[in-house]
């Protein structure tokens, strides 16, 4: 009789990779997005007045910031007053319902706001909407 402890006949090696260690990797992973992707919105640091008004709908707008030094920025990227003209009057060209969403600091001169508003106007494009934080 044999002993349990006899060596028996070698098997084929396991070859199958256990996918409970990379799964876990990948939802952990996935939880961390979902917790950052919120925050990644705008890179411009702003302090937004806080207003109640109707959620934005998810078309493609143009973004114009105005940050508390009173620099401009058209899709977070910093822009002369010429070039925002500019590339407003291309957006014009191309579709005059353009949506244009205006983030401007709450401590930035109503100056800067209102030649934001005026340039729009003048060149056709009505569908401004000032982006706010919800109380």
């Amino acid at each position: 009789m044999k002993g349990n402890f006899e060596r028996e006949e070698l098997q084929a090696p396991l070859a199958e990779i256990n996918m409970t260690p990379l799964v876990d990797v990948l939802l952990v992973l996935l939880v961390i997005f979902l917790v950052t992707a919120p925050m990644l919105n705008s890179a411009i640091k702003l302090n937004l007045p806080s207003e109640s008004a109707a959620q934005i709908t998810e078309e493609k707008a143009l973004t114009i910031s105005i940050n508390r030094a009173g620099e401009y920025f058209l899709d977070d990227q910093e822009i002369s007053v010429n070039e925002l003209e500019e590339r407003l009057q291309a957006a014009a060209k191309i579709n005059p319902k353009q949506q244009i969403h205006l983030r401007a600091d709450e401590q930035v001169a109503y100056g800067k706001v209102s030649k934001v508003l005026g340039m729009a106007q003048r060149l056709g494009l009505a569908n401004v909407g000032f982006v706010t934080e919800p109380k």
